[in-house]
């Protein structure tokens, strides 16, 4: 499972964010300027300004270490820096590609992502318009290349059978396409845990099925939420 989430209940049950544990890398050039944009999953501030710390330290020579993240599943926080570059052509235009960046088609919900874009300069001056252009399209370009995830908020529910019948319900519930979490053993049953969408109706209908799977006899107990990794798309 994912990490816990660090936020309070949000009004999101779902969202897009990248690949957790992994940094995500991409170089551009444009006149002879060198863009290198770096892409990392962060759960919070102190973790976005962490990646920024390390890539200052990695590429102190560069003149600009110019940052962008979005946290959150609502998306509540966000925050650009400019890091030298004139002011708004650089911060803001590397946030507005995590913002506007469409995970499926009419949704924008990229969260937890922090963007980094070292540069080099190259000698040439781009200008206001050009920076913008530079900035933008480098994350745009390593978003592109980078793998995602959905994170889904789900609630983590107890069930307690019997030991003799507890593998076939357990077989039963994962072909009913239920997302099963790791099972505990007690000395009178052995207690399930499935992973349900957070909302009333899809805990009713979980819990009608499990009453049809075993005739009446389990109940199904509702729990704490968990943000959960699954497959994009």
């Amino acid at each position: 499972m994912a990490e816990d989430a660090v936020f309070p209940e949000s009004r999101a049950t779902v969202y897009t964010s990248l690949a957790a544990d992994r940094e995500f890398r991409h170089e551009t050039e444009v006149k002879r300027s060198r863009f290198i944009t770096v892409l990392q999953r962060t759960a919070d501030e102190d973790g976005a300004r962490s990646v920024l710390a390390a890539l200052r330290k990695e590429f102190h020579d560069a003149r600009h270490h110019c940052s962008a993240f979005v946290l959150g599943p609502d998306r509540d926080v966000q925050r650009s820096n400019d890091d030298g570059e004139p002011s708004g052509t650089a911060g803001n235009p590397m946030l507005d590609a995590l913002l506007k960046r469409e995970t499926a088609p009419g949704a924008t919900d990229l969260s937890d992502v922090t963007a980094v874009v070292v540069r080099y300069f190259g000698g040439i001056l781009l200008g206001a318009g050009g920076l913008v252009r530079a900035y933008s399209e480098a994350v745009t370009t390593a978003l592109d290349r980078a793998p995602l995830v959905q994170r889904r908020r789900l609630r983590i529910c107890r069930v307690a059978v019997p030991h003799t019948s507890a593998g076939r319900l357990e077989n039963e519930l994962r072909a009913a396409g239920y997302v099963m979490a790791e099972s505990s053993y007690a000395a009178e049953a052995t207690i399930l845990r499935l992973a349900l969408p957070d909302d009333p109706p899809g805990l009713a209908r979980a819990a009608e099925r499990l009453a049809a799977l075993s005739a009446g006899t389990a109940e199904l107990v509702p729990g704490e939420t968990e943000w959960i990794d699954v497959p994009h798309g």
